[in-house]
């Protein structure tokens, strides 16, 4: 399985929410297999994402396309996202 992670910072975190669960059915339909999203601890419109992938082809393709662009500008999404590609290396239990 492939991951993304992404982080950006956004200008109203509960704009931000709403547009990324309506954006959900797309991700998806890309080859998402699901998201979990995090907040930094002092400033909660510094978000990172991370995505589970179907495919690293799918995920780097998702990245750059044209709907995503539009959505993350339409979210709030103030800069650049910082995009890391990751591969799955097991689970540990502590």
């Amino acid at each position: 399985m492939a991951h993304i992670l992404v982080r950006h910072k956004v200008k109203d975190f509960a704009m931000w929410r709403k547009i990324f669960q309506e954006h959900a059915a797309f991700r998806k339909q890309q080859g998402s297999q699901g998201s979990r999203v995090l907040q930094n601890a002092d400033d909660p419109n510094d978000v990172a994402i991370l995505l589970d992938w179907d495919t690293m082809e799918k995920a780097r393709a998702f990245t750059e396309s044209r709907n995503l662009i539009e959505t993350m500008e339409r979210a709030g999404v103030t800069g650049p996202p910082e995009i890391t590609f990751l591969h799955s290396a097991g689970s540990f239990s502590e």
